[in-house]
């Protein structure tokens, strides 16, 4: 069923620089900001509507349609992610399938992994060709306080998803980790954590922590401490934090619009824009002296990088 009160337009962002999968073509099918979870590190901001019921907010032929006008940007991968956990959207299975008819480019699903538990979660995931999920707590207390599920998930429950997925699935699995100071950087947490991920058995866990401006007030975790920790907490660990993407100009102009859709999802550098978009990084600074002129976006600053979200 579809909720077509919901439904908004520009469903495709980028491409965007990406840590792991190079320029990457997002699609976001889910209302900002809805979510099974409310992470104190959420680069979107805070959830305004925390659920674990599935829905189709867009139709997929509308999704498909804008997809093949984006194609031309030539990105590395097509990723099912944006402002709002992607597996909340009931047509994954059969999105992905379309998609697949009409380009010859990975796709990955960037979820937090909440709803694996959910067999026709997994079952509409299962031909994706990367899924990187998110294990941010080896207990449930640390569960609750970082991640702020929605009431239905337990710890238990979306570890277990998260176990169960590993079985059936084919493909590449990423699990990330993402570590915020005095709350799961701990030896305690780490050793936790560590046994929690032997169960899952991931091809390879990225540790990650803040670098773009976070919904809370928390800390990043050292370079040094990552490094650590990467070496205690599984055989196949590597540190993804503190990205910087190559910018090289490119032949595609991209237009303000552009720019601001892509803040739409999450605060960029102007490096990181540049990357995405393949602009010089001079053309898109005369963009964003306009566009904050104008009021549609504002500078923040994060770990001495100068980040710009929509206003």
């Amino acid at each position: 069923m579809k909720d077509k009160s919901s439904q908004k337009s520009g469903h495709i962002f980028g491409p965007v620089p990406s840590r792991r999968l190079g320029r990457s073509l997002g699609i976001d099918l889910i209302p900002s900001k809805t979510c099974t979870y409310d992470c104190l590190y959420c680069q979107v901001g805070r959830t305004t509507e925390k659920t674990i019921e599935r829905k189709s907010w867009i139709p997929v032929e509308e999704i498909i349609a804008e997809l093949k006008d984006k194609l031309s940007t030539k990105p590395d991968c097509i990723t099912l992610s944006g402002s709002g956990e992607p597996t909340l959207y009931s047509d994954c299975g059969r999105l992905i399938a379309e998609i697949k008819k009409i380009a010859d480019i990975p796709v990955v699903v960037i979820t937090n992994g909440s709803l694996l538990f959910m067999p026709e979660v997994r079952e509409d995931i299962k031909n994706a060709d990367i899924v990187m999920p998110s294990l941010d707590a080896g207990d449930e207390e640390t569960f609750k306080k970082l991640n702020r599920p929605a009431p239905e998930i337990t710890f238990d429950k979306m570890l277990e998803g998260l176990i169960d997925f590993r079985r059936e699935f084919k493909g590449k699995y990423w699990l990330e980790v993402f570590f915020i100071v005095g709350l799961n950087d701990s030896d305690e947490q780490i050793d936790k954590l560590a046994a929690c991920i032997e169960k899952i058995k991931p091809d390879c866990v990225q540790l990650n922590t803040v670098s773009r401006p976070p919904a809370e007030d928390v800390r990043a975790v050292s370079r040094q401490r990552l490094e650590q920790i990467a070496e205690r907490i599984y055989k196949n660990a590597e540190v993804i934090a503190d990205f910087k993407s190559d910018v090289q100009a490119g032949d595609f102009k991209a237009k303000s619009e552009d720019i601001v859709e892509m803040l739409k999802r999450r605060p960029c550098s102007a490096d990181d824009i540049a990357g995405g978009l393949k602009m010089s990084k001079l053309e898109v600074l005369k963009h964003i002296e306009k566009l904050i002129g104008s009021g549609k976006i504002k500078p923040i600053r994060q770990n001495n990088t100068v980040y710009y979200k929509v206003v």
